[in-house]
């Protein structure tokens, strides 16, 4: 990933855990997550949050927005202690990724937050890694964070978002919906 030597993934927990509380407690957090969670009109990603099985917007949004916030306290954990934004750059899995840049949609809200706090949001699409492993770095620096497994409703696998997304491929090329989503072959004349 990056030639930065890590830091334990408990220290980047216990920072990160740190940082949370501090986003969540910050008088215009409210605010940035209704914008947030508002963004979901939007929110059309066809290889983001349909690999989630029987993905459900109204139901999934609010608890992949606290795991989209963890995400961002895990990458800002890593880059306080490193310096290092490609470090910072830990594996996600894709759905909870596709949150993060619903967050990012919020700029002004999201820089306010984290200027007060004192960290630095990390996200640059060309770095990041949605190649997240159950037992692998990020894993163990969510466990030290929250005592918790994260919930496998989103922090699927690769090898398993990689499965979902070849039977969504076929499924979208089934009614015209090219390469995921990226291209149609859609007439709407002739619809």
């Amino acid at each position: 990933m990056t030639a930065t030597e890590l830091p334990t993934a408990e220290l980047v927990g216990r920072r990160a855990a740190e940082i949370l509380a501090a986003i969540e407690a910050d008088s215009e957090f409210p605010a940035f997550e209704a914008a947030t969670l508002e963004y979901s009109s939007d929110w059309q990603c066809f290889t983001g949050f349909p690999t989630i099985e029987r993905w459900n917007l109204d139901t999934d949004k609010g608890p992949l927005l606290r795991e989209g916030l963890r995400a961002i306290a895990l990458k800002a954990s890593v880059f306080e202690l490193t310096g290092d934004e490609r470090a910072a750059e830990v594996a996600l899995p894709v759905p909870v990724d596709e949150m993060t840049h619903a967050m990012i949609a919020q700029p002004q809200l999201l820089a306010r937050i984290a200027e007060r706090v004192g960290v630095s949001v990390i996200h640059q699409t060309d770095q990041e890694h949605t190649d997240y492993t159950s037992g692998g770095y990020t894993h163990a620096a969510y466990l030290a964070a929250w005592g918790a497994e994260p919930p496998t409703r989103y922090w699927l696998d690769k090898k398993e978002v990689d499965r979902r997304l070849a039977i969504l491929a076929k499924k979208y090329d089934s009614i015209g919906m090219g390469r995921s989503g990226r291209e149609h072959s859609i007439s709407f004349a002739a619809a």
